[in-house]
């Protein structure tokens, strides 16, 4: 659901009770622990997450916190509830937290057909392409990750083995990721800045997945 700014709500942090509420979860993941704990989600994870959405909407868009439902349908785990709570704001960005702390990432983490035929084009291209490597070069240095859902154990089809950017080339898609663990400043304005930092570093990324690959064309259904 799309969270819209809550007047004189302000973000300060996540108090300790919301890590404890994962840490909960984690052990005893059924509907009676999620009834009992209700308030605890509302107040203490979710409000958090909401006001922190809120403050960051005017630099990186509209947030939308997801469900807190796990979706068991094709799953072996059929545990009901995840053990995090994340959202996504409209101009990038992901924001996580959960019993091991605050993570953040930004880019495109599954990308269509379309999306990776573009961004393998442009990878391969010594003008594209070494412009994303300085691009992973700088975050890598300023301790960003730089991961993908998934990658091939080879080069796609069409693109040779000694490529040099075959690591580039194998990903499924391309995002930058970091993660803090459980840290007094966790319960504090700090873990907004952070986020801030995060997500302005992130953007050089952003912004060449846009320019070289940009949003899928497929109809929806494909």
């Amino acid at each position: 659901m799309r969270v819209a700014i809550v007047a004189g709500m302000a973000f300060h942090g996540w108090p300790a009770e919301a890590l404890e509420f994962y840490e909960g979860l984690a052990a005893d993941n059924t509907k009676a622990y999620w009834t009992a704990h209700r308030a605890v989600y509302e107040q203490q994870v979710r409000a958090p997450m909401a006001a922190l959405l809120a403050e960051l909407e005017p630099e990186f868009g509209a947030g939308k916190i997801f469900r807190p439902f796990r979706d068991v349908r094709f799953s072996a785990d059929k545990s009901p509830y995840k053990t995090a709570i994340a959202a996504t704001l409209a101009r990038g960005g992901y924001v996580q937290l959960s019993a091991d702390g605050l993570a953040a990432g930004s880019g495109m983490y599954v990308m269509a057909p379309d999306q990776l035929a573009r961004y393998r084009e442009a990878v391969a291209d010594d003008r594209t392409g070494e412009e994303l490597q300085a691009v992973v070069a700088g975050l890598t240095r300023r301790g960003l990750e730089i991961v993908g859902h998934d990658r091939l154990k080879t080069a796609p089809k069409g693109y040779p083995k000694d490529h040099p950017r075959i690591g580039l080339l194998r990903l499924k898609g391309l995002v930058a990721w970091r993660q803090w663990p459980v840290a007094p400043w966790l319960g504090t304005a700090a873990a907004k800045r952070r986020i801030v930092e995060f997500l302005r570093m992130a953007r050089s990324l952003d912004e060449w997945l846009e320019t070289y690959v940009g949003p899928s064309e497929l109809p929806p259904d494909r």
